[in-house]
């Protein structure tokens, strides 16, 4: 049952229905937590701007890789719409079919190549974060991997997410039909890194 509903579309302040419109023009429909985070203006616009730098053409994690990890803390999480969105944006920044399904079951995965040292490292600090489970092994791996500004960068990302998909998961807010994907991890997922 969702908890929080949305208001009429003209009650929002006009700075809010801007972000709005620019949903509607990217997704084709406003996105129903944009709706309820709208409920504090002040907030939706602030969390706009930061996932908008998280997003950045700049950022030194590339566009596949933030999206894979931020569809791993969503399944983790049970957040059927950041599943459904980040798994669609996923499947556009050109990453398979194949790799966004096999996705839950990362370590498992056939042929083992199909996620990259990488991206099973990101995978497993995401989850490791999401679990709170990140040990001192884990962070030297990071630190063997990537410089400081990726591994700051990565780590913000995963806390956004967590953040996203935990207030969308409380509040039941249902996926919008983007991506049909399974939306829950399955039982018995590990956080150790990989």
């Amino acid at each position: 049952m969702q908890t929080v509903n949305s208001k009429p579309l003209n009650t929002y302040p006009w700075f809010i229905r801007l972000f709005f419109s620019k949903q509607k023009r990217k997704y084709g429909q406003v996105l129903e937590p944009g709706l309820i985070w709208g409920r504090s203006p002040k907030v939706f616009a602030t969390l706009a701007l930061l996932y908008g730098a998280f997003d950045r053409g700049s950022s030194p994690v590339p566009p596949a890789l933030r999206s894979l990890v931020t569809v791993r803390v969503s399944q983790i999480n049970h957040c059927e719409f950041c599943v459904d969105i980040n798994a669609a944006t996923l499947l556009k920044r050109g990453v398979s079919l194949e790799k966004v399904a096999a996705l839950a079951n990362w370590r498992q995965a056939q042929p083992p190549e199909l996620f990259t040292a990488q991206e099973r490292l990101a995978l497993g600090y995401a989850e490791a974060m999401t679990l709170n489970r990140v040990d001192d092994d884990l962070r030297r791996q990071l630190k063997a991997q990537w410089p400081d500004d990726f591994i700051v960068e990565l780590t913000g990302l995963i806390a956004f997410q967590n953040m996203s998909s935990k207030f969308n998961s409380a509040l039941d807010l249902p996926a919008q039909g983007f991506c049909a994907l399974p939306t829950a991890s399955p039982a018995g997922t590990s956080a150790a890194a990989p």
